[in-house]
């Protein structure tokens, strides 16, 4: 029966267990290796829109000399980096025993470097310019 006076629903104030939760949350780290500084800040910006942590590195060796690389939790990785190459660097990672997973990301189209980006073990391999959506789909993808 209507009676013509509205009711709103009341919403219950957050508990402190709840507030807690949130603060508490850990973040999920994603470490993006791009020499490129206009891409890597594209990146770093959309994934901390979506929530994610980030590392950013403009080189494989500042990535492997870096102490904090160890909380990361997928790594985004150019290929065509100066100095030790994205796909290298994904080699020595994995020869060293890391199952970080890893997306390379490049501006070549070459199916040759595919091939070998996929041999090396990557969760995805995207080709610039990428849809902001296939990043973040590879990224929860990777992180299962």
């Amino acid at each position: 029966m209507n009676t013509g006076s509205a009711v709103k629903a009341q919403r219950s104030p957050p508990t402190r267990a709840k507030a807690r939760y949130f603060l508490d949350k850990p973040t999920k780290i994603i470490a993006v290796v791009e020499d490129d500084a206009s891409m890597q800040r594209s990146i770093v910006r959309l994934l901390e829109a979506r929530g994610f942590g980030t590392r950013a590195f403009a080189s494989a060796e500042e990535f492997l000399d870096d102490e904090s690389a160890g909380e990361v939790v997928c790594l985004i990785l150019d290929i065509q980096l100066n100095g030790i190459s994205g796909i290298e660097l994904r080699r020595r990672l994995a020869a060293s025993g890391s199952g970080l997973p890893v997306i390379f990301i490049t501006g070549i189209d070459d199916e040759a470097v595919q091939q070998q980006a996929i041999e090396a073990g990557c969760v995805a391999y995207l080709r610039k310019p990428f849809a902001a959506n296939q990043l973040i789909e590879a990224i929860n993808k990777a992180i299962r």
